[in-house]
């Protein structure tokens, strides 16, 4: 009796491992089929969120993202807003950012992109403090740290 199941272990074994050389070249296929489908999307607190607004400038661009509060169950009580500089970046950034359009300034944020300072001046309530704030491959890229207010 412990020899079959030996030798049935053995063979369910083999075959698994026809099944998975079989399979193996159309999972590329299969997920790259599955990533387009309409409801597969990337998570925002790795994108930065969907973009609220654009202010264009003579050598470089402002690119304001939505407040990001996502949370696996739920929205969460802290969130970010990214902001991003796209195109030729200067030495000194200095910039007052309203990021929920409401008609008043929210904060003020200075960068020195050779020695890397930020500096962060927030004027509304909600703005923390600053989470990220980095040379990208577009440009600079700074995160704030958000509280909700409900």
């Amino acid at each position: 009796m412990n020899k079959i199941k030996i030798a049935l272990g053995i063979a369910w074994a083999f075959v698994c491992l026809l099944i998975i050389i079989i399979l193996f070249p159309g999972l590329t296929g299969l997920s790259r089929a599955m990533a387009a489908l309409p409801f597969m999307k990337i998570n925002p607190r790795y994108t930065g969120g969907e973009e609220a607004f654009i202010k264009p400038a003579d050598a470089c661009t402002l690119v304001v993202r939505k407040p990001v509060f996502d949370g696996l169950w739920k929205e969460r009580k802290t969130g970010f807003v990214q902001i991003d500089w796209r195109g030729d970046i200067p030495e000194n950034i200095s910039d007052t950012i309203d990021y929920d359009q409401d008609g008043a300034p929210d904060f003020t944020v200075r960068i020195n992109t050779k020695t890397d300072n930020s500096e962060l001046i927030p004027v509304s309530t909600s703005v923390k403090d600053i989470d990220v704030s980095t040379p990208t491959s577009y440009g600079w890229a700074l995160r704030v740290n958000l509280k909700k207010h409900y």
